[in-house]
């Protein structure tokens, strides 16, 4: 049964990883018809809100009994990874903004230890940090390094935000109280959304992109074809996928799975759009993998203590 939990975690890991991924290789079309980044951004989590609007309703309760964590996650998960992302992103180059946002995981370890005094595994700090290289190499760092002091720290902020999406995500998972992943993603997005109404302001954007075709690859492909992609897979799938996948594993193992998310987005976007992938590229991809691997080798009995923030049997489960 141990195993069964944690292999089904890893599985969902996998897949929100991938879910996620993907949403590069529909969005990019999009920005490169004529759309705005930050409108990207807020269709996504409007998009979102929007499907899953029955489910808010559904679960109403929630605002009672978890106001704060819904809100911290919409302006956190949701709002604040998007927001500093893009920002850090109009200040320094693509790679070096994703790799600062890919350092939530290592933050994330760093909470767990030192924040909330529990032990983090060798093979969890390992892990990260054999991923972080492997996204080093990934979006090849060396090719844009350029400080900029404010990008940089809104890079930071981003990689925070991605830290704590983890963290609330597996709130509480030991206790009885334990909030439906559907209804907290439900209301995480409509939070979201109205922040990012606020900072994107999408009564300016020009509608008439959506009404056209863009250019994947060799394809042309209906614009709202991409954008049903980005909201219903790489965002609703993804974050239901991740936040269960955080409850089955724990959030510094789901964290370092997570990195393969920039692993996926490179390899589609050398696949659909035709991007070049380089040696070091392939060489930073099998690094992450690697960092994965040995951070889902964790076991509770090398500790000598229960396993950091969750067990990996337990049923239920969490980007």
């Amino acid at each position: 049964m141990q195993a069964s939990g944690k292999y089904a975690g890893l599985s969902l890991a996998l897949v929100s990883a991938i879910a996620f991924g993907g949403s590069g290789v529909a969005a990019k079309p999009l920005i490169e018809a004529g759309l705005d980044p930050l409108h990207m951004v807020w269709l996504r989590v409007a998009g979102a809100a929007l499907v899953l609007s029955p489910l808010a309703w559904r679960h109403r309760d929630l605002v009672r009994r978890k106001p704060l964590l819904l809100a911290g996650f919409g302006l956190v998960a949701v709002a604040g990874v998007q927001a500093f992302y893009f920002a850090s992103l109009s200040r320094i180059p693509v790679g070096v903004a994703l790799l600062l946002e890919y350092l939530g995981p290592a933050l994330l370890l760093g909470w767990i230890r030192f924040v909330q005094r529990k032990p983090v595994t060798r093979s969890a700090a390992a892990g990260a940090a054999v991923a972080v290289v492997g996204l080093a190499c990934v979006v090849q760092i060396w090719a844009g390094l350029s400080l900029d002091l404010l990008g940089v720290l809104l890079g930071l902020a981003a990689a925070c935000c991605q830290a704590f999406y983890f963290v609330l995500a597996d709130q509480g998972s030991d206790g009885d109280d334990l909030p439906d992943p559907m209804g907290m993603i439900a209301y995480g997005m409509i939070v979201g959304t109205l922040v990012m109404t606020a900072i994107a302001r999408p009564w300016r954007m020009d509608w008439g992109v959506l009404g056209g075709d863009a250019e994947v690859g060799d394809l042309m492909v209906p614009a709202p074809v991409l954008l049903a992609w980005v909201v219903l897979i790489a965002t609703v799938f993804a974050y239901l996928t991740g936040v269960i996948s955080v409850r089955k594993l724990s959030p510094q193992v789901a964290g370092v799975v997570a990195c393969l998310e920039a692993v996926v987005a490179t390899v589609l976007a050398w696949v659909l759009l035709g991007e070049h992938l380089a040696t070091w590229q392939i060489v930073g991809g099998a690094l992450v993998l690697g960092g994965a691997f040995i951070a889902q080798t964790s076991r509770p009995a090398a500790l000598g203590v229960a396993e950091p923030v969750a067990a990996l049997d337990r049923d239920p489960s969490k980007v």
